[in-house]
């Protein structure tokens, strides 16, 4: 049988498994079970007894939590190379959170069962995890401070920089990952705010909208000014 390549084995591209040799991930990718997924599919809903973690091999799912008034709230975009489920096997707890496919989605599930043996085997892999935990924990205090500190015209003009960006026509193009609605929820605000934002940007000419979800960057600096003087 042909060794999986980098590209067929979804664990050489998840951090917590980057520390162990090529033979000890094809040892991890054993027990790793596919599942697909497809687009607006609930992979599991908060509450439920998830035990298993998930790895994004492609595609991208969503990660949303239910506010008090039963609106939902983005709260992280899982990409190629992603995961969930940590926090439920290092803890124990139900999930929080509901996770639902964006797009279709190939996942490399693992049960907490096998995965608990393997963190045996290699204790590297519970060190990742509670360093990706920490990490997270950071990003959501960051992300609580703007919220309350800074305005909603400097959260979208950070947003926009961190995209990635090709030239186009003399400007750098970006395009929206995500639905507006979804970019309203993950900066904290609502889809009429960000609406009234980026004609801002746009009358200012920071920024040229364009067809679909791409955007030019005509003015840099000025997204920078605006983004530091948040």
């Amino acid at each position: 049988m042909t060794a999986p390549t980098d590209e067929d084995l979804c664990v050489a591209r998840v951090p917590v498994f980057q520390g162990l040799t090529r033979e000890q991930q094809f040892d991890v990718a054993e027990v790793a079970r596919p599942t697909h997924v497809a687009r607006d599919e609930i992979v599991y809903a908060a509450g439920a007894d998830v035990s298993q973690l998930l790895v994004v091999h492609t595609g991208r799912l969503k990660i949303t939590r239910s506010n008090a008034d039963g609106s939902e709230h983005l709260v992280r975009v899982l990409e190629p190379g992603d995961f969930v489920g940590e926090a439920s096997f290092l803890t124990g707890a139900r999930p929080d959170h509901t996770v639902t496919a964006l797009e279709p989605a190939s996942l490399c599930v693992f049960r907490h069962r096998d995965l608990g043996r393997l963190v045996g085997a290699h204790p590297s892999i519970a060190l990742r995890m509670l360093q990706e935990l920490s990490a997270r924990l950071e990003e959501t205090e960051t992300r609580l401070n703007a919220a309350t500190s800074v305005d909603v015209s400097a959260r979208l003009a950070d947003y926009l920089l961190g995209l990635p960006g090709r030239h186009v026509d003399g400007l750098i193009e970006v395009e929206l990952p995500l639905a507006k609605k979804d970019v309203a929820s993950l900066l904290d605000t609502t889809p009429e705010s960000l609406s009234r934002q980026l004609r801002r940007l746009s009358d200012s000419g920071a920024i040229v909208q364009r067809r679909g979800r791409r955007i030019g960057l005509a003015d840099v600096d000025a997204l920078s000014r605006l983004a530091g003087d948040g």
